[in-house]
């Protein structure tokens, strides 16, 4: 019996030991569920070992979350095979989740996984943003340990618990674990594979070669030194809310054109080449729409939107703190209104290029209103964009095995969010990294109703062990 057949005759097994993992609310940020977070870590730690993986659980510290002080979960390295004549895979992957409650809107209990039989959905949270994809390589070393079969490639494994809440500690693990040379659990490691994205829709697989980077900008206006009556003191003094949303107003044009200056100028336009990725995409106009609930593209032309959340960068305006929004009509001047943007970016862009920019900018705005108020402008975080060379041998072997899988070539995409852990191991390790998703493009990751596609679980985890084979296969 093969592993592709194996797969298939255990699915409903493997649907239950989802429904163990999703029944695990392993929700990094919210403190009160911190022993769960802990909790799912030692259920997948036992997972890995019951399945002949070497483990290690690596303590990453502490942090301060809502001013309390609480462990931070453990990472989980792995290791099984190391023949020097095989190719050696690390994957990784988050055994955490976003918060979900029934009544956020959820039409079942978000941490019992309901399989609906009549569509075939996995509803459950955490069944498509990571459990599902870990859960698939699960089931691959299950298959080859069961039937004997030794595994085509050595494997290592990196799962994090703070995925959904910045991913504090990963970065340096990976950055001290690789100066340890030998004993590094990451030694030799050949390419990565993350399997934490999703198809551009629900028709086409795809494989991801780039993702955007992020800035993300509170600007603070402030004045009187407390809330005022604006029938007393409107037109008498400089109200921060009228300050702040004419700096908002400069931020960004109605077409998407960031006016920062020097901003949209870094990035140089698509070739000819790579414009054809775009047009071959299947992904159309209809299916932003669908994805929106509305007619409200920018362009009605395909290629120019698809890049417009690929390899442009964008500026999106959040919110507004400290101001008035409850029902009703309350006639307060604000005393301190803070605005919150991000602007997502691409290479060659990087936070340090982009927020001195920002802030000139800004500043210069701020000047010109001859407001006696004060300004303040901060980054609250950041991350860098990363794109990969789709041409490597790794992403040839992840286009095969979608062949051999799905009997279709896959969409080579560009992400227009951010995986921060990618560029990390990128730089770090040297070596190629692949995005391979399992799910599809309206999982609804984060939302209420996630789901992921019993025949995505199951195809999906017979890819991610083709891929294994295809990369054994590949010549480096």
């Amino acid at each position: 019996m093969s592993f592709v057949q194996f797969i298939d005759q255990n699915a409903d097994k493997f649907i239950a030991r989802l429904g163990e993992a999703v029944a695990i609310p392993s929700i990094s940020g919210d403190g009160t569920r911190r022993p769960d977070v802990f909790r799912m870590s030692a259920w997948l730690d036992g997972q890995l070992k019951g399945l002949g993986v070497t483990t290690k659980l690596v303590d990453l510290g502490k942090h301060i979350m809502d001013g309390q002080e609480l462990p931070l979960p453990p990472a989980i390295l792995g290791k099984i095979g190391n023949d020097p004549k095989k190719k050696t895979v690390l994957v990784y992957g988050h055994y955490d989740v976003q918060p979900a409650n029934k009544s956020d809107g959820w039409d079942t209990e978000p941490f019992e996984l309901v399989v609906d039989k009549e569509t075939g959905r996995l509803i459950g949270r955490g069944s498509t943003d990571d459990k599902g994809p870990i859960l698939g390589w699960l089931n691959v070393l299950e298959a080859h340990k069961t039937l004997g079969i030794e595994l085509p490639v050595n494997m290592r494994f990196c799962f994090e618990g703070m995925e959904e809440n910045g991913s504090e500690g990963l970065d340096d693990l990976i950055r001290t674990e690789v100066t340890k040379g030998k004993d590094s659990w990451f030694d030799g490691v050949d390419c990565v594979c993350i399997s934490d994205n999703y198809w551009l829709n629900s028709r086409t697989p795809c494989i991801t070669y780039g993702l955007r980077g992020l800035v993300y900008f509170k600007l603070t206006v402030s004045g009187p030194s407390r809330d005022l009556h604006s029938g007393v003191f409107g037109r008498m003094v400089h109200e921060p809310m009228t300050d702040l949303i004419q700096l908002m107003s400069k931020l960004v044009a109605s077409d998407g054109t960031i006016l920062v200056p020097g901003v949209d100028d870094m990035v140089t336009a698509a070739d000819a080449e790579e414009k054809q990725i775009y047009e071959k995409l299947d992904y159309s106009i209809k299916d932003v729409e669908d994805a929106v609930g509305a007619a409200i593209t920018l362009s009605d032309d395909k290629a120019t939107v698809i890049m417009g959340r690929m390899r442009h960068p964008s500026l999106s305006l959040h919110g507004i703190e400290g101001a008035f929004y409850g029902s009703g009509a309350k006639t307060v001047i604000p005393a301190s209104v803070a605005g919150k943007f991000s602007i997502r970016i691409v290479p060659p862009q990087t936070p340090e290029a982009i927020e001195p920019l920002v802030i000139q900018y800004v500043e210069q705005e701020f000047a010109k209103l001859n407001s006696k108020n004060k300004l303040k402008i901060e980054n609250l975080h950041d991350g860098r964009p990363w794109l990969a060379d789709y041409k490597h041998w790794n992403y040839e072997a992840a286009r095969r095995a979608t062949e051999k899988i799905y009997k279709q070539s896959p969409d080579l995409t560009r992400e227009g969010g951010s995986i921060p852990v990618t560029l990390t191991f990128a730089e770090s390790l040297g070596v190629n990294v692949l995005l391979l998703p399992m799910g599809r493009g309206d999982d609804g990751a984060h939302s209420t109703n996630e789901k992921l596609d019993r025949s995505n679980f199951i195809e999906g985890s017979k890819l991610l062990g083709t891929y294994l084979y295809e990369v054994a296969a590949a010549t480096a």
